[in-house]
Order: C-alpha cells, then sequence, then structure tokens
C-alpha cells in the first residue's frame, strides 16, 4: 500500500486560522515537506508538531520530489505545506501533485487559509466568476502585455504582486485598462491587514507611501460587456504601447485582439500601419 500525500493549508498571518484538521495531520503524517524549514519550524512549534521536515521548493523540486515520491511509495504519509496559505497556489507543489497522481498515489486537500479567496470575499467585487492569474511579470513590456491579454475579462481578476512592484503595475492597469476599479488588499489577517479600493490611478498613489510589506493580492472589476473596446487606450493606442515594448506585429495584433475581441486580421493590419 502506498502512503497518502496530503496537501495542507497553513495561516498566512493570524496563527488562529489553522485548522483542527490541519493540526492532527500534520502531527500523524510521516513527514512534512515545507517551502521553507526555518519558516514552518516556528508554525509547528506553536502547535507542538514534532513530525521530521524536509525542504520543497523552486529550485529543489526535482530531487527532493523524487526522495518524497520514494517515501510514499513505501507507504508513508507526506503532508505538503508551503510558507502561508494553499500549497500549489502561485507555490511550489503542482508537479509533485502531479507525479503522485501519475502513480496512482492519493492525494488529500486539507483546506484552509488562502489569501486570493480571502482577498475576493471582502474586496466588494463580483464573486460569481473571477480569474486567478498568479503573479504578473515583472518587466513592464511583459507586464502590460500579460494584462491586456486579461482585459476583457468577464469576471474579477486576482493577482498577486511583490509590494516593490505594486505601484508600477497600477500604472500599467490604468495604462492598459483605463479606469477600471481596483482593490489592494495587504497584511491579511494580521495586525496592520488594509483594503484599498478605488480607481487603479488613486490606489497607485496610496501605495507610493513606502509602507507596502509582503505579497498582496490585486483584484481588477470584471469588464462590462459595453466597455469591453470602449473604455481604456484605443486598439491604436494599444498597438503602439506593445510595439514600443518590442513586440513584434503579430504579437500585438493577438495581444489587442484577445483584450477587445475585434478582428486580428484588421488589427494586423493596423499594426503595420503604426509601425
Amino acid at each position: 500500500m502506498t502512503g497518502t500525500l496530503y496537501i495542507v493549508a497553513t495561516p498566512i498571518g493570524n496563527l488562529e486560522d489553522m485548522t483542527f484538521r490541519a493540526v492532527r495531520t500534520l502531527k500523524e503524517a510521516d513527514l512534512i515537506a515545507a517551502e521553507d524549514t526555518r519558516h514552518s519550524r516556528k508554525l509547528l512549534s506553536h502547535y507542538g508538531i514534532a513530525t521530521p521536515l524536509t525542504s520543497y521548493y523552486d529550485h529543489n523540486q526535482s530531487l527532493k520530489g523524487e526522495r518524497i515520491l520514494a517515501h510514499l511509495r513505501d507507504g508513508k504519509n507526506v503532508a505538503l505545506i508551503s510558507d502561508a496559505g494553499t500549497p500549489c497556489i502561485s507555490d511550489p507543489g503542482y508537479q509533485l501533485v502531479r507525479d503522485a497522481l501519475a502513480e496512482s498515489i492519493r492525494v488529500v486537500p486539507i483546506p484552509g487559509a488562502c489569501a486570493a479567496i480571502a482577498a475576493l470575499s471582502s474586496a466588494g467585487l463580483p464573486t460569481d466568476s473571477f480569474v486567478f492569474a498568479g503573479f504578473p511579470p515583472p518587466k513592464e513590456g511583459k507586464r502590460r502585455t500579460f494584462l491586456a491579454s486579461l482585459a476583457a475579462a468577464q469576471g474579477t481578476v486576482v493577482l498577486y504582486e511583490a509590494p516593490h512592484r505594486l505601484a508600477a503595475t497600477l500604472a500599467d492597469i490604468d495604462a492598459v485598462m483605463g479606469g477600471r476599479q481596483v482593490v489592494v488588499a495587504r497584511e491579511l489577517t494580521k495586525l496592520f491587514e488594509e483594503f484599498l479600493r478605488g480607481p487603479a490611478s488613486h490606489v497607485r498613489d496610496l501605495v507610493q507611501d513606502g509602507k507596502e510589506r509582503g505579497e498582496v493580492v490585486l483584484l481588477i472589476s470584471p469588464a462590462d460587456a459595453k466597455d469591453r473596446v470602449a473604455e481604456g487606450p484605443s486598439p491604436e493606442e494599444q498597438l503602439r504601447t506593445l510595439l514600443a515594448g518590442g513586440h513584434t506585429v503579430k504579437e500585438a495584433a493577438a495581444v489587442v485582439a484577445a483584450a477587445t475581441g475585434l478582428p486580428r486580421r484588421e488589427l494586423y493590419a493596423q499594426a503595420l500601419l503604426v509601425r
């Protein structure tokens, strides 16, 4: 009999958000795989959890992943945790889950805190449909292309962002999506929890105070059907921005077509004229 891989959510700030089931699972597991063992030891110590700990993060996935699978093949139960929140959500873990399932190893979620869902539940933006897109690219050109691809989303767009790039990303949202309403959720579940709401340009000014800490959740209101083409920069302006950012004519036409719903062939011809 193979073991079970448990995907265990941990608090994103407030330690009281740890579930009874999560504590029991971590105590009963044969091994805990953690993104940062130094960080996780503080949590485990708080709950009196003495289960052996091993590291599992982006740069050692191949090596540690195989070792963890070996434990599972031997009938050992392994619990996967991240630094905070639910593993595999813009965190290491997907490959391990995929490989375990490929070997018919049981994978069990132990649900709990997730920054994206916590922010969405309190943002005041539509929740019946949403798109989680993780972290935007760090460089402006690729980030604007990324945002343009999300401009026509019918649901709320949920992103994660590092604090030192937050103001720049908000400026790009304003440039690519126009006066779209956004919500910035930072320090979730912690002492200085804060939600900033308003047009992207307004919120950008609010976050340029140097007080941002940790990763933040950034939510963007959905495009109304009647506004998908009308709001924000014109298709020609979007093409100019993308071409100036180093994109080819074909790439620029594809991105604007995805954002506006306009025919790609027409946009390609327009991009040639703009270039």
